[in-house]
């Protein structure tokens, strides 16, 4: 397992507790038999989607250092504007900072 899964494993423990926490995939991935690529979600979307009481908010996991790309700074953005929590992560405290806790 890679650094930024197991961040993204810590934080998902972490926000657990006050909501639904979805890891999302996106990108281009192989049938099972191999012969088809298909296009999974939109891109940019964030590692994490948190279902709260009230709210939905939009979680970006980066390693330390590590900036998002365009494109998930400009679906961050986009959610933001549809009134959504959204944010970049470096830790579980500034994932528990996007969801106000």
């Amino acid at each position: 397992m890679n650094k930024e899964t197991s961040l993204q494993n810590e934080i998902r423990v972490a926000l657990s507790k006050y909501g639904v926490v979805m890891r999302r995939q996106c990108g281009k991935f192989l049938t099972a038999d191999g012969r088809r690529t298909v296009n999974i979600g939109i891109p940019g979307e964030s590692d994490l989607e948190f279902i709260g009481y009230k709210f939905v908010a939009f979680i970006e996991v980066k390693l330390p250092g590590q900036k998002p790309r365009l494109e998930q700074e400009r679906f961050l953005e986009r959610m933001r504007n549809l009134g959504h929590r959204t944010g970049v992560a470096h830790s579980v405290e500034e994932a528990l900072q996007i969801i106000g806790m």
